[in-house]
């Protein structure tokens, strides 16, 4: 029994793994691979029995990593950002939160006739849409910034506030089962403990959390464990006092770390995000492997129009309500009213309330892991499947060689951001160099702060609407580094470097980036960095030209080709093409050139060497 434990979860770590990664290799949320993996190796095989493996530690374990992914979603959660959202943000967890849930209850009580009480805590489980789903959706779809951000910042903040929402509901039926009695009062008070205790206490661990990090009374290499136990103490304290206020306990101490002056919680965060990704990915194939078929049918097809009415009338009325009077256009509406799928955070609850709700004598509590399951693989299967189709027939969506993502905000970078911009293509600069950082952004460019390497940008930098990147730092090895890790975004096609050193990009270096990626050197070996930062530093300008019937690719080449660096060409239908070494463009009339001119002759060594 003990040797058939660990294969049983080394089995479970192993494919989990492998549905995170096929899940991010094919652009879809790792859901609907954890959840088929968990039906696969539960229901269907019976290999899997999650309560035999576990027992009674199965429980407590649930609860543990729901709470370490609610404070993990909390610590994203900073204040500033939330006050500068859009109107129809707020809008969408406020009204928006009580229209989903009004919409569902009424909904699980008509169509299962289920007891208010039950039916009421259903809606609640429902309000939530996770970024653990949302993020690869909108990766695919990639709809415009408007759209993205209201979404992205949707499933964030409602993450949390869901589950406290349910959180309460469920105290609420707690409270009046435990009391023989449904006294208004009673009921009240137990809230008044739960909101105090879980307010207060969250608040003051939060901030000795945050006094003992700001003051660095402790060693780095603490932070993160003493922060996991933290989480663990926290919750475990919270529910001793009073039930289920754990993880409104967790969350709130989160929000103070993530909000408090002097305070860094991005290596913490950092240590969360991928101990979250370890356990949803774990809790989605247990969670799944205790599903039983059998469950399923007393819901008959009754149960289709409970998410039927989540998809087609709660989201819609929630978007029509929220962006009322919002400066956005019907389709940007349609689309937003369109994707909303439910994630971790619902299927985990579920469980968990099913489990404590039974005990206390709820004999349909059970039926709300299958039902909340139904609702997540069927909100996720059908937006994944349509979304982009959707955002592309509204117009929506932007094209994958619309947006460029470039590395670097040097004089180079800068100035080729500019030229792309002053053609109408979306531009997005990074770098770990903050006074670089400020220059890009003084001139009215786009730029992220930080490594575009790191896990940081992993998490922060906004790739939406970006289709291509551009490496143009000094550093070969940190542009090669760059476009191995985009290849994975945009294709190794769309990958770009600039050449730093001519000798060392002739040999060694250049052939290995090519023969592992296809990566593609910017404008030929011989125009390094340092060549044109010093044109660019000298009188050299960046100019546009558009070719014609009577002045074609030739005579552009006879009045500049000695004098210019061809940079990059738009054609007739607004396709952006790099000149590239080893690749020969021909441009044709109505195609614009971009390139750096300068006023006076120079040498054929500093002209590129593949024109046409």
């Amino acid at each position: 029994m003990h040797q058939e434990a660990i294969i049983a979860l080394s089995a479970i770590g192993l494919i989990a793994s492998f549905c995170q990664w096929f899940a991010w290799w094919v652009k879809l949320p790792a859901i609907l691979f954890l959840l088929l993996a968990g039906i696969i190796m539960g229901p269907l095989t019976g290999w899997l029995h999650p309560d035999q493996l576990f027992g009674d530690l199965l429980f407590p374990m649930v609860s543990l990593a729901v709470a370490v992914i609610l404070f993990e979603g909390s610590l994203t959660l900073r204040f500033e950002d939330i006050r500068g959202l859009q109107k129809v943000v707020r809008n969408l967890l406020t009204i928006g939160v009580l229209i989903v849930l009004l919409v569902t209850t009424l909904a699980t009580r008509y169509f299962l006739e289920f007891p208010w009480k039950l039916s009421l805590l259903f809606g609640a489980l429902m309000v939530v849409t996770g970024p653990t789903v949302i993020v690869p959706i909108l990766r695919t779809v990639r709809p415009n910034a408007a759209i993205a951000n209201i979404l992205r910042w949707e499933g964030i903040v409602i993450d949390p506030l869901g589950a406290i929402l349910a959180v309460l509901v469920f105290e609420f039926i707690m409270s009046g089962q435990l009391s023989g009695q449904d006294a208004v009062g009673h009921t009240i008070l137990i809230f008044g403990k739960t909101l105090a205790i879980g307010l207060a206490l969250g608040a003051v661990l939060g901030y000795g959390f945050g006094l003992v990090l700001r003051h660095y009374l402790m060693p780095e290499y603490l932070h993160n464990v003493s922060a996991l136990t933290l989480v663990f103490t926290a919750f475990a304290l919270a529910n001793h006092i009073s039930d289920e206020s754990g993880l409104l306990t967790v969350t709130v101490m989160g929000l103070w770390l993530a909000n408090m002056k002097g305070v860094v919680v991005e290596d913490i965060l950092d240590f969360k995000e991928s101990l979250s990704v370890l356990l949803i990915s774990g809790l989605f194939i247990i969670l799944a492997a205790r599903l039983d078929f059998a469950q399923f049918e007393p819901f008959g097809i009754n149960i289709i129009g409970i998410f039927l009415a989540i998809q087609f009338i709660g989201r819609p009325l929630k978007v029509w309500v929220s962006t009322w009077g919002a400066a956005l256009t019907w389709q940007e509406k349609v689309l937003i009213a369109w994707i909303g799928p439910r994630g971790i955070v619902a299927a985990a609850v579920s469980a968990l309330f099913a489990i404590r709700l039974q005990e206390a004598g709820f004999q349909q509590a059970p039926l709300l892991v299958p039902m909340a399951f139904t609702i997540i693989i069927g909100t996720v299967l059908l937006q994944s499947a349509t979304a982009k189709f959707i955002a592309n027939k509204l117009g929506v969506s932007e094209p994958d060689d619309k947006g460029v993502l470039i590395i670097g905000a040097n004089i180079v970078a800068r100035a080729l951001a500019q030229a792309l911009k002053d053609q109408g293509f979306r531009v997005r600069l990074t770098d770990a160099n903050w006074d670089l950082v400020m220059s890009a952004r003084m001139e009215g460019l786009d730029a992220y702060y930080g490594k575009a390497v790191s896990e940081h940008a992993d998490r922060h930098l906004d790739l939406v609407g970006l289709g291509q990147v551009m490496a143009l730092t000094p550093q070969h090895d940190f542009n090669e580094l760059s476009c191995l890790r985009y290849r994975a975004e945009f294709g190794s096609q769309h990958c770009y470097f600039i050449s730093t050193n001519p000798a060392k990009n002739n040999g060694e270096v250049i052939s290995r980036i090519k023969s592992n990626a296809r990566i593609h050197t910017l404008f030929g070996n011989k125009i390094t960095y340092a060549k044109i930062a010093s044109l660019l530093g000298q009188d050299a300008k960046i100019r546009q030209t558009k070719l014609t019937e009577n002045f074609g690719f030739g005579a552009y080449q006879a009045q500049y080709g000695r004098r210019s660096i061809l940079l990059f060409a738009i054609t007739g239908r607004r396709t952006l093409r790099f000149f590239v070494e080893g690749q020969t463009l021909n441009p044709e009339p109505g195609w614009t050139l971009v390139a750096l001119v300068q006023e006076h002759d120079a040498t054929p060594t500093e002209t590129n060497p593949e024109h046409g």
